[in-house]
């Protein structure tokens, strides 16, 4: 579509306690838990900067300064690596501190729920502009970046796009199910609704939303009325299906691995997969796997 504004800037949703990963959580914040060597929340911020995305805004709570460490610079570190000669290091440590400009904002208000952070950093969004929502403890696996895959699918159709996986019917008591409309392409479709956590016999596909978004400006006046939904909170499924009653919102579902490092078993899948992968020591440590196994 011709003139269609591009989102430049991206909310990052990080003031979750952690506290499945307790007492690793007590003081390093969950969105810090390495993947290698790697942070989750700087592979998500990698790979929004791959779409476009110059302005980073991560929403935190308590606990959290180390996210901000992590994305500044360390003159003192970078000068150390570059006496001992390790430059390679200390450019990548600088190169991090200058994926994007970052932003920090303190959640605060309640009712609390996942939308709770979009209007925590409602000021920093244009009228006409589109941003995009991660949440901090998941990622996809994907050769194109899965953000760029929606602002593909919301180049496409100039509406809000969610980032939709399939999942055994039998799980679908754990997701936010989709309800599918009609078809822009073999990956983009029309989303009629979302059902939260209906379960196998009442989920209305095999399609489930999980944490990635690009929004259109329109849906802040909706999470602004603060409809309190299931759980006492107010969440991004209630608005999102708001938003769909009033114009149109898209699905795409993402060519690629989701993972999700909210509790133990996924993380360590996410690492392990993560590592499999490696050209500098995948091969081995699939061997090492295969011999463990045995």
């Amino acid at each position: 579509m011709d003139n269609l504004r591009q989102p430049t800037k991206a909310i990052i949703c990080a003031a979750g306690l952690g506290t499945r990963f307790l007492p690793q959580t007590k003081a390093m914040p969950k969105e810090m838990l390495p993947i290698i060597d790697k942070p989750v929340i700087q592979l998500i911020v990698e790979q929004a900067v791959a779409a476009g995305v110059t302005d980073i805004i991560i929403v935190t709570g308590s606990t959290k300064r180390s996210i901000e460490d992590h994305f500044d610079r360390s003159d003192e570190l970078e000068a150390e690596l570059r006496e001992k000669g390790k430059n390679d290091k200390a450019d990548q440590i600088k190169a991090i501190a200058e994926l994007a400009n970052f932003i920090y904002i303190r959640q605060k208000g309640s009712p609390k729920g996942n939308a709770r952070p979009i209007l925590n950093a409602k000021h920093l969004i244009n009228d006409n502009e589109p941003f995009f929502v991660f949440f901090a403890d998941d990622f996809f696996r994907s050769k194109t970046a899965w953000p760029l895959q929606l602002k593909e699918a919301y180049n496409k159709t100039g509406k809000s796009v969610i980032s939709l996986i399939e999942v055994d019917k039998k799980d679908a008591d754990k997701y936010g199910m989709a309800e599918i409309g009609n078809e822009i392409n073999e990956r983009v479709f029309k989303l009629n609704g979302l059902v939260e956590k209906p379960g196998e016999d009442k989920t209305p596909s095999s399609f489930a939303s999980v944490g990635s978004y690009l929004l259109t400006p329109d849906i802040i006046p909706i999470i602004a009325k603060e409809i309190v939904g299931v759980g006492g909170e107010i969440t991004l499924a209630d608005s999102i299906n708001e938003l769909a009653r009033l114009d149109e919102v898209y699905g795409c579902f993402i060519d690629g691995v989701w993972h999700d490092t909210g509790d133990q078993l996924k993380y360590l899948k996410a690492v392990v997969d993560v590592a499999l992968e490696s050209s500098a020591y995948g091969n081995d440590f699939a061997d090492y796997l295969r011999q463990r196994l045995r």
